[in-house]
């Protein structure tokens, strides 16, 4: 068997140049965490009770399903692909979680386990398709969308409440953390696949695959790395945690609706952006995508605080946001060694 060439092997981590401090594949993950903290610093001095466990906390609370359903997304980002997919199967995920429950009298034990499945096998079959006839993931993922919020109105095209105890207590369940303040279950699910996902993109021979179809798929395939099984992975992946965050949404909101969670595929994309992942791929952390997260609760508690500037404030300050983590990824890509 003939050696593959060194130079179409993607190195695991660019060499920063000699006497440079910082590598610039930190950059933009540096640039998030920063900037989180001087707002919060920002805010603590501007308004009396901003600086407090509850409030940080509450930024898990409110945003638990965009982290889960960020997640799956930066693994995709990471293999240079896209889901436009995920606010359309949230919104599925409660129609189905809904008509189980309140139609058919299935207790969360059984309906949870059935809208993952469902999450899994859409997202694979996305996967299947992107892979197997190499199309483009912004068309497959876009039909994807349009099929999974169609579904919801086969249901239903009323909301349907969900009025199970079981679901109210769920939803209603608090966890003591420090003092007074306390966490929800749909937050400590989050966390805890946060830390699942940070294990597998750094410590699995999956996670490395992902990192190195991103990097250079060709190149990949030419290491002898699954590169299908993981590219058909990547979106089972992400359809799981879009389920996922579907159930938590349930918790949140206690009902099901074709209209629920519209635009929150934007949402997932700018918080992986802001939390540093290339859209190019390759380059990019779980841990990013928290802070990215955690970045846009914060500018809604800002403006929350404030009381008198409109929500629409948000979508301009991402904006603003988006365009300058769009120049950061142009730095780190003309500082970074051509492959």
């Amino acid at each position: 068997m003939s050696a593959v060439p060194a130079s179409s092997v993607p190195p695991v981590a660019a060499r920063a140049p000699a006497g440079q401090r910082m590598n610039p594949k930190y950059i933009p993950l540096a640039a998030t965490i920063s900037l989180f903290f001087v707002v919060a610093t920002l805010g603590s001095l501007r308004y009396d009770g901003f600086f407090s466990a509850q409030v940080f906390l509450n930024l898990l609370i409110d945003n638990a399903f965009l982290l889960v359903v960020s997640i799956g997304m930066t693994f995709v980002i990471l293999t240079g692909g896209i889901d436009l997919s995920v606010g359309s199967v949230i919104a599925l995920t409660t129609m189905v979680s809904a008509w189980l429950v309140e139609r058919h009298g299935f207790g969360p034990g059984v309906a949870i386990p059935l809208v993952l499945a469902m999450g899994t096998v859409f997202g694979g079959a996305m996967g299947l398709l992107i892979e197997r006839f190499r199309l483009q993931p912004f068309i497959v993922t876009l039909a994807g969308m349009f099929l999974a919020r169609g579904l919801c109105y086969l249901i239903s095209i009323d909301s349907i409440s969900i009025t199970s105890d079981a679901y109210s207590e769920l939803s209603q369940l608090r966890i003591p953390v420090i003092g007074d303040a306390s966490i929800s279950l749909g937050a400590l699910i989050a966390v805890g696949v946060l830390l699942a996902a940070v294990f597998v993109a750094h410590c699995t021979p999956f996670g490395r695959a992902v990192y190195a179809i991103g990097g250079n798929e060709h190149s990949a395939r030419l290491m002898g790395l699954p590169v299908r099984r993981t590219l058909i992975g990547v979106y089972a992946l992400s359809g799981f945690c879009s389920a996922l965050a579907g159930v938590l949404f349930t918790f949140y909101m206690l009902s099901g609706y074709g209209l629920h969670a519209v635009g929150l595929e934007l949402d997932a994309i700018a918080a992986v952006v802001i939390g540093g992942t290339l859209l190019s791929g390759g380059v990019g952390y779980v841990a990013g995508t928290l802070f990215g997260v955690l970045m846009l609760g914060i500018i809604q508690t800002l403006i929350s605080f404030d009381g008198t500037l409109s929500s629409w404030w948000t979508r301009i300050v991402v904006g603003v946001l988006l365009f300058v983590f769009c120049l950061l990824q142009r730095f780190f890509t003309s500082r970074v060694p051509q492959r």
